[in-house]
């Protein structure tokens, strides 16, 4: 493979993996994945997936911001599998936080809709900070 078709391949890899799209194909199967938490200075946890606050997970297609959201329910205590499909499981986990961040004492005001996207995102890392 030339070098600059190689550069474009890398490139065009890490643009997807960092913006939290897809990590396999439909064809490709799930498989459980780790997480690898780290706790920042603003007081948000980072699972090793995916370390925006914008990217929406699919419900049928692994992607990083899948798995790096159920690594943030598990780090609050749900039991679900980190396989980057944001499934129902998933989503019945989230809607459960979502509720939670929308009470007492966090007020966030944020859409129960089972799926973490820009207005959940730093709600969800910030309450896996303190949980």
């Amino acid at each position: 493979m030339p070098a600059w078709r190689k550069k474009t391949v890398t490139a065009a890899a890490t643009l997807l993996l960092s913006t939290g799209l897809v990590l396999a194909g439909p064809g490709s199967a799930a498989q459980a994945a780790g997480c690898s938490y780290t706790y920042s200075d603003e007081s948000y946890v980072y699972a090793g997936h995916y370390s925006g606050m914008t990217a929406v997970p699919s419900k049928t297609v692994v992607t990083s911001s899948g798995a790096e959201a159920q690594c943030l329910l598990k780090e609050v205590g749900y039991s679900i599998t980190v396989d980057g499909v944001f499934g129902p499981k998933s989503q019945a986990a989230l809607r459960d936080v979502q509720r939670r961040l929308n009470g007492a004492p966090y007020w966030a005001g944020i859409t129960v809709d089972g799926m973490p996207g820009p207005e959940t995102w730093p709600h969800l890392r910030f309450y896996a900070y303190y949980n």
